[in-house]
């Protein structure tokens, strides 16, 4: 058996099969990809058949078809793709007369990097984000590296998620007055840097307050209670407070009334009675006057309290005492709709009769100096008329005497 296997015949055979597989063998890895190359969108790309600088002709597919985009082949087997778009990329491979692969490589296409849009935020005194958007859709996986300094001070890194393109710092030197970011993208065909500067008291935007409940006072048909929870990403309360605006409207008007507060909760007063309302809050620091307001407040809407169709009786009115001394003022009773509430003087009612009285005595008091002021003209206008006719007198007389 050793004897037949090393046959001239024999071995000859064993040659020739070996020979006729090779193709085989060879289409076998014909979707294997040795590299990634990079192209410029819009432009000639130039693909080589390998490293050999041996010049056969050579058969280019792509995406195991041999239609190819609009192109032209050198010489050397070098394929030349004219002015590639979206189309052309794919999977490349070159084979030589005989069907055997020689190379292989995926084309990607796309644009170099441009310059970014970037936006920051500040909710609180102790971080910063920061985003962006390309002005140029590069269509390529790309990098960012990102740091940011205040004046006269040396770089921080900006903690990149370059998935959501966006980057933050934490504990930023509030202190300093102007801030700059620079960001740079980097992809296969280049890199772009972009800066911005931009001042931190400035962009200071809390987030909006939070848990936002409006309820109704029972026994008050005009009252509405409001209350609210600090942002929750706005943490040293004590340090940095601060100001509340509450804004608030009966359903279907174009109008909001406006309240401002440093502490929860706040009453409403004059609501419209049987009415829903819509109510929302905001937020600024208190202390910087050039920082931002948050967005409002989801909207929240309540209707105030309505007296039921069974009259209550005294037993059944809720207790002064279990609300706190800031619900009453001017120890004012519970509203109802009772004739008797009706006729009673209300410390609205007061307030507004008080304010007619001052306007009346302000009108008659106006009316008094305007007289005044015409009797004293006309006094000064009387004399001035008495003495010059004494004066006309006068020079009568004396063109009377004789010379």
């Amino acid at each position: 058996m050793p004897g037949l296997l090393s046959s001239p015949v024999c071995l000859t055979v064993i040659w020739f099969l070996s020979w006729s597989l090779r193709p085989s063998r060879a289409q076998i890895r014909t979707d294997e990809v040795s590299g990634v190359q990079f192209g410029r969108l819009e432009s000639n790309v130039t693909l080589a058949c390998g490293k050999s600088q041996i010049r056969t002709p050579v058969v280019w597919h792509l995406n195991r078809s041999s239609a190819l985009p609009w192109h032209k082949l050198t010489s050397d087997g070098t394929l030349v793709l004219l002015r590639a778009n979206h189309s052309a990329q794919g999977n490349y491979s070159c084979y030589d007369n005989r069907g055997l692969l020689l190379h292989s490589v995926k084309l990607r296409l796309g644009h170099p990097p441009g310059l970014l849009s970037i936006s920051c935020q500040v909710p609180n005194h102790t971080h910063v984000r920061c985003s962006w958007v390309e002005a140029v859709k590069t269509f390529l996986p790309a990098t960012y590296n990102a740091s940011l300094r205040g004046t006269g001070q040396e770089w921080r890194p900006c903690v990149v998620d370059v998935v959501r393109k966006h980057c933050d710092v934490d504990h930023p030197a509030f202190w300093q007055t102007i801030h700059t970011l620079r960001v740079t993208e980097t992809n296969a065909l280049g890199s772009e840097t972009t800066s911005v500067r931009f001042k931190l008291h400035e962009l200071l935007k809390p987030d909006p307050p939070e848990s936002l409940l409006v309820k109704e006072l029972e026994g008050y048909p005009k009252r509405l209670i409001v209350s609210w929870n600090f942002p929750s990403s706005w943490p040293l309360h004590d340090a940095f407070p601060l100001i509340f605006q509450i804004r608030y409207r009966p359903q279907g008007s174009v109008y909001w009334s406006e309240v401002y507060s440093e502490e929860s909760p706040v009453v409403i007063f004059d609501a419209l009675a049987g009415h829903f309302h819509q109510v929302q809050v905001r937020a600024r620091d208190e202390v910087n006057s050039e920082s931002q307001w948050s967005e409002w407040s989801p909207l929240h809407l309540v209707r105030p309290w309505e007296v039921s169709s069974t009259p209550l009786s005294p037993e059944n009115l809720p207790p002064e005492g279990d609300y706190p001394d800031y619900f009453f003022p001017f120890n004012s009773k519970p509203e109802t709709s009772t004739e008797k509430s009706n006729n009673a003087a209300l410390p609205e009612d007061e307030g507004n009769l008080g304010l007619v009285i001052l306007l009346v005595l302000f009108s008659v008091v106006i009316l008094t100096t305007v007289l005044s002021l015409i009797f004293v003209v006309w006094v000064r206008q009387r004399r001035r008329d008495h003495v010059t006719k004494q004066e006309l007198t006068s020079m009568v007389k004396m063109k009377s005497m004789p010379i």
